[in-house]
């Protein structure tokens, strides 16, 4: 069982009051709310946020007792291992999320910034800038660090947000909305800057994603139903995040040495994450060499191997390995489980990732530079990795900052989404009495 907008938080959804007009109420205040951030200088919003991460390191008891609930009850539900590893926040957790919050202060506020400008002939001076987008909507599952860096970038982003973390971790988000709208109030700033809807389920999400005029873009991230759910249903634009089908190919010219430690990196640091890697491709002149050694260690690290013949009949025997199905192929395992074929070249690579690829991640371990430009100009992913782990498609791990989630769509944002990609632009154009002939 996972988290799904189909299970309400509890029975106040169903309880007669107007589930649209009280959603539409949150987002009319969190437009207003907005509104204390539009002349908000970098050093009102950077103060804020050390704000935010200190009172969260200082209710980290609080935090994970209610996570603790959380936790109890999926596996009473039976979550999987991968989405209570998402879940879980210990107070290492904690500081890390907390961490992240800082880190934004310390980055450029976006906000302002002159994205190209130029005087006309006609003397009109212009200038495009970038703005906040205003009021963004969140839409995710099991994730209570996303309650936590939504909050901080569309503070930083001058915007504010309307969050349904989902039933999976209601407690946990009760916990640390109320923190951090307590601690931007002792900042002068609005609480209802950071606002959650989870009271009212389902329905709740529905009327989110319908309050089109005053939520100004919807963010869904979670799983493909989900992502799905969203995209279909919502009359407010939607920022399209995606589920993470990532690939590893290991090419003839690898270094191999270098390529095992990027594979198991990218498969078994952390399951439960889109940007783990879900199928290995091998070149069929370094299988003999490779496969044996990698399926091994995968095995070693509790990694099922689903292989084509070709994998089989190189794992070892106390490799625990199945045969693969198309199935496999596309499927995002969110677990130890890791999909593996031999390919006959780098054509035949490219090839099964623009079959089976969601578009979020991929790499190439390899010594020919024309193989490794032929797979960064080929592959139509939002991440391309040339030897390196795919669990580098990540805000903070890119510079950004926190990130609301990876987009695999094509318009103005795609990969890790951070500060930029929460903002829009407006032109301004600066006359002395211009009028058009």
């Amino acid at each position: 069982m996972t988290a799904s907008l189909d299970v309400p938080l509890h029975d106040e959804a169903a309880d007669g009051r107007d589930v649209p007009a009280q959603v539409r109420a949150v987002a009319q205040r969190a437009k207003v709310a907005s509104r204390a951030l539009a002349t908000a200088t970098r050093a009102t919003k950077d103060a804020a946020l050390h704000a935010l991460a200190d009172a969260l390191v200082a209710a980290t008891e609080e935090v994970v007792a209610a996570n603790a609930r959380d936790l109890e009850r999926g596996r009473a539900d039976g979550l999987s291992a991968g989405l209570l590893d998402r879940l879980a926040l210990t107070p290492e957790r904690v500081v890390a999320i907390a961490d992240a919050l800082r880190e934004l202060a310390a980055l450029p506020d976006p906000v302002g910034e002159v994205v190209r400008g130029s005087t006309l002939p006609n003397g009109l001076r212009l200038r495009q800038l970038r703005v906040p987008m205003g009021v963004v909507g969140m839409i995710y599952e099991a994730r209570p660090n996303v309650t936590v860096d939504a909050a901080g970038l569309a503070l930083k982003s001058g915007n504010a947000v309307v969050l349904r973390g989902g039933s999976a971790a209601a407690a946990s988000n009760e916990v640390i909305v109320g923190v951090l709208a307590r601690a931007l109030e002792t900042r002068g700033l609005p609480g209802d800057l950071v606002q959650s809807i989870d009271a009212w389920g389902r329905e709740g999400a529905v009327a989110l994603m319908h309050a089109r005029g005053l939520v100004d873009v919807l963010v869904p991230r979670g799983g493909a139903d989900l992502i799905a759910t969203v995209v279909r249903e919502s009359t407010v634009p939607v920022i399209e995040t995606g589920v993470g089908n990532v690939h590893v190919y290991v090419d003839e010219s690898a270094d191999l040495a270098v390529a095992l430690p990027i594979l198991l990196n990218a498969k078994t640091q952390r399951v439960g994450v889109c940007n783990a890697a879900e199928t290995l491709l091998v070149h069929r002149g370094v299988a003999d060499e490779f496969l044996p050694v990698a399926l091994a260690c995968l095995a070693d690290a509790g990694v099922t191997i689903h292989g084509d013949e070709t994998t089989l009949a190189l794992a070892p025997e106390e490799v625990a390995a199945v045969p693969a199905t198309d199935e496999d192929w596309a499927t995002e395992y969110l677990s130890l489980d890791l999909a593996v074929r031999v390919v006959d070249d780098l054509d035949e690579a490219l090839d099964h990732i623009r079959t089976w690829s969601s578009g979020h991640t991929e790499a190439i371990v390899t010594r020919d530079l024309a193989a490794s430009e032929r797979f960064v100009a080929e592959v139509d992913s939002a991440a391309v990795m040339v030897n390196a782990s795919t669990r580098f498609t990540d805000g903070g791990q890119l510079g950004l900052g926190a990130e609301i989630g990876i987009s695999t769509q094509k318009l103005h944002a795609r990969g890790p989404m951070g500060l930029a990609e929460l903002t829009t632009t407006k032109w301004v154009v600066q006359g002395e009495g211009h009028v058009r002939p």
